[in-house]
């Protein structure tokens, strides 16, 4: 497998690498950022916290506006961030923003034109983890988290793989997407009209039918645009109720969608991972 470096910044005693990937599971070149804490480069292997962040993003978003370096640096916590879609010339697209390049919705696709690159659920479960337990000095000991459609996919992920994450959260995930227009229209192109395909990929049906928990944390913005006809999260509440999952759901007033929200709590999502993948 070719990897190159792209980038290489020092912060807060660690190291923000940026690399390039060529992907077998996408069949194309992938970025990918990660975050080695100060312990990496001192003989310790560290923990991984998995970010997928949302629609329009890619890898570097979450990097440059979160502020989650400080926090990862003092708990030795690596962060990795994927970008949210195959990219490429030969890689399809489409030209709304909710469908294509950086809406990757991290499902497999079935359905042509998109199912030549778009894996992006087995992307981010198999092959990224695998690189990244061979390249760097981290454990097997992972946690993921994202954002709008990355906190779909990372509540997705963890709820289906209940045996390769320590703990899941999510700032304002679109959490019932078979019943949202973002949701309805990328899985209607990926995995075709047949809805019954669709419910793999809904974070409030897996929490409801749960048999193993994953320790689940979200936060929400009460001011957030997207919220009542995008983002439902009184539905998940409510899977979460009747199956007695372990979730915490924090509602903050005056909060929108953006990263200013982002980095005024992910200190405390750092700090409730790590309370899982360092004990």
């Amino acid at each position: 497998m070719t990897v190159e470096n792209i980038s290489v910044n020092k912060s807060f005693g660690g190291w923000h690498k940026q690399y390039s990937h060529d992907s077998k599971t996408l069949n194309c070149a992938m970025r990918f950022a990660i975050y080695l804490p100060p312990q990496a480069s001192n003989g310790e292997k560290v923990p991984v916290l998995y970010w997928l962040s949302g629609l329009t993003c890619s890898d570097e978003n979450f990097m440059q506006k979160s502020g989650i370096q400080r926090i990862a640096a003092e708990l030795g916590i690596a962060i990795v961030a994927p970008d949210t879609s195959p990219r490429g010339d030969d890689v399809a697209d489409d030209e709304g923003y909710d469908l294509g390049k950086g809406a990757g919705f991290y499902v497999n696709a079935t359905q042509a034109p998109w199912n030549r690159h778009y894996r992006m659920y087995d992307y981010v479960v198999n092959e990224l983890p695998d690189l990244i337990e061979t390249m760097f000095p981290v454990t097997n000991k992972r946690s993921i988290a994202g954002h709008s459609m990355g906190g779909h996919g990372a509540l997705v992920i963890a709820l289906r793989n209940t045996d390769a994450y320590q703990s899941v959260s999510a700032f304002s995930p679109i959490s019932n997407p078979i019943n949202c227009p973002w949701g309805k229209k990328a899985f209607a192109a990926y995995l075709g009209r047949n809805t019954a395909n669709w419910a793999q990929y809904d974070a409030s049906l897996l929490m409801r039918q749960a048999s193993h928990f994953v320790p689940a944390l979200v936060d929400q913005g009460d001011a957030d645009d997207f919220l009542v006809e995008q983002l439902k999260p009184e539905v998940l509440n409510a899977a979460a109720q009747v199956n007695r999952y372990p979730l915490e759901l924090n509602y903050r007033e005056g909060y929108d969608h953006s990263y200013y929200f982002i980095s005024s709590f992910i200190e405390n999502h750092l700090r409730f991972h790590a309370k899982y993948l360092t004990k």
